[in-house]
């Protein structure tokens, strides 16, 4: 071993620090080589909206006019709607006009088919006892409510998946950049090894191996590519987007918040807002009201007719024209709904018990959202704080020191590969951070961290 490696190592080492300044001074200089980092492809994402990029909120507003899927189950509440227009129309009355009493055969020689036909008209109406009409309106109101809450929900499922898209748009989009700004930084350190090589400072076999290095490069920048166009794809599935690939993109806030709310009032507010536990209450309501209506429909409803006859055969010769009354009371002594009574309250007992199921099932999403968003901020903290410019301070120092002789080849892409793992994992972080926020307002049922 050369016994003065460690000092021409130490002396690199000491000038790393003005190599760093260097570099810092030519990413603000015009024309100079931009040094990648995962703040720089952050801020890319963060920066100015580009012409024609969509924001969240554009994206959402979109969204809500053009989803098939949200635009349909709308409808479905709109028909729940006219349903309650049916359940609350009254009986309609039955008109009945007969002929009886045509000749239909000569008697004794005489044949008058229509001297002796008796004419009648009826009209019957059905009377609803038991309050009937306002309670078929009850249930179907309560039916209605049930459903707009459920489409409620299904916005809130809808709006996660689409929050999902969008996310993966910007972290392709940020991992896009610095594939970018790698593969253009590394192909500036083949040119001063290129250089290096000409004046005979390496070796090419291991100029060799640098420029070999640069396929992985051009791998990244490649999935990139393919990753943000697919992401792109997702999105507009969900928009309904007919719009080319090329023309489409989005804007929005790539970056994490280190303030979180209590756990004790997000789960309060989840309890206030998430559609589907609303629906389940709701739904108990709905289940009282229709054991109510079976309750009423086990009852008797009389129908009660009047009639008007011409020309009929009474004891009274001279009751050419008379008028008939009749009541009709069905005996209800085997048929008084005793199955529909009994189905309905188990019914709402059922629902009851779904609620309970439901309202710890909020209590295990909000907590298990929770503790994923704390869980990724803990781990961004360190990066932002330290790890991310340590990484660039070591790349800095071992590409300097190579540059100089003072660091073996192996120590010059190790120190490479380490820089890009942690540049990308910070992203890939910012990107899990966010997915789990919108995991978390999607457990609440409202948009509690932005």
């Amino acid at each position: 071993m050369n016994r003065h490696a460690p000092w021409v190592y130490a002396v690199s080492c000491l000038c790393a620090a003005a190599f760093s300044q260097k570099i810092s001074a030519q990413q603000t200089s015009p024309g100079s080589q931009q040094v990648p980092s995962a703040i720089s492809a952050q801020q890319a994402v963060n920066g100015p909206s580009t012409p024609g990029a969509l924001t969240w909120d554009q994206v959402k507003t979109k969204f809500e006019a053009s989803n098939p899927q949200l635009k349909a189950d709308s409808l479905n509440v709109d028909e729940m709607r006219a349903e309650e227009i049916t359940a609350f129309l009254r009986p309609n009355p039955q008109f009945t006009f007969s002929e009886d009493g045509a000749q239909i055969a000569p008697h004794n020689g005489v044949w008058q088919p229509l001297s002796g036909i008796q004419e009648q008209s009826n009209i019957g109406y059905l009377i609803e006892r038991r309050n009937k009409r306002h309670l078929r309106l009850e249930t179907a109101q309560d039916a209605t409510h049930v459903a707009e809450s459920q489409h409620q929900d299904l916005d809130r499922t809808l709006t996660f998946g689409l929050r999902s898209a969008f996310v993966q748009t910007l972290q392709a989009k940020a991992v896009l950049k610095l594939a970018q700004e790698d593969l253009a930084y590394y192909d500036h350190i083949i040119d001063i090894s290129r250089d290096r090589l000409r004046a005979g400072d390496i070796a090419q076999v291991d100029f060799d191996r640098i420029e070999l290095q640069r396929v992985q490069y051009e791998s990244e920048l490649q999935n990139a590519l393919v990753n943000l166009r697919t992401a792109k794809i997702q999105l507009m599935q969900y928009l309904d987007q007919r719009t080319p690939i090329e023309q489409f993109d989005v804007q929005g806030p790539f970056d994490f918040t280190q303030d979180l709310q209590d756990l004790e009032h997000v789960r309060q507010l989840a309890l206030d807002n998430r559609p589907d536990l609303r629906a389940a209450l709701q739904q108990i309501e709905q289940s009282k009201a229709a054991h109510k209506l079976a309750e009423a429909n086990g009852s008797t409803d009389p129908t009660l007719s009047g009639w008007w006859t011409h020309n009929g055969s009474y004891n009274n010769v001279n009751a050419e024209d008379a008028l008939g009354l009749s009541v009709n009371i069905p005996l209800r002594i085997f048929d008084r709904n005793q199955g529909e009574k009994k189905r309905t309250a188990i019914d709402v007992d059922r629902s009851t018990q779904l609620t309970e199921q439901a309202r710890a099932q909020v209590f295990a999403d909000v907590d298990s959202a929770y503790t994923t968003v704390q869980s990724n901020v803990d781990l961004l903290k360190p990066y932002k704080s330290k790890y991310l410019d340590e990484s660039t301070r070591v790349r800095d120092t071992i590409t300097y020191s190579y540059e100089h002789g003072g660091a073996s080849l192996a120590d010059f892409l190790n120190a490479q590969s380490d820089y890009r793992s942690v540049q990308l994992a910070y992203l890939q972080l910012i990107g899990t951070y966010l997915s789990a926020a919108s995991q978390l307002n999607l457990a609440v049922g409202r948009e509690v961290i932005p």
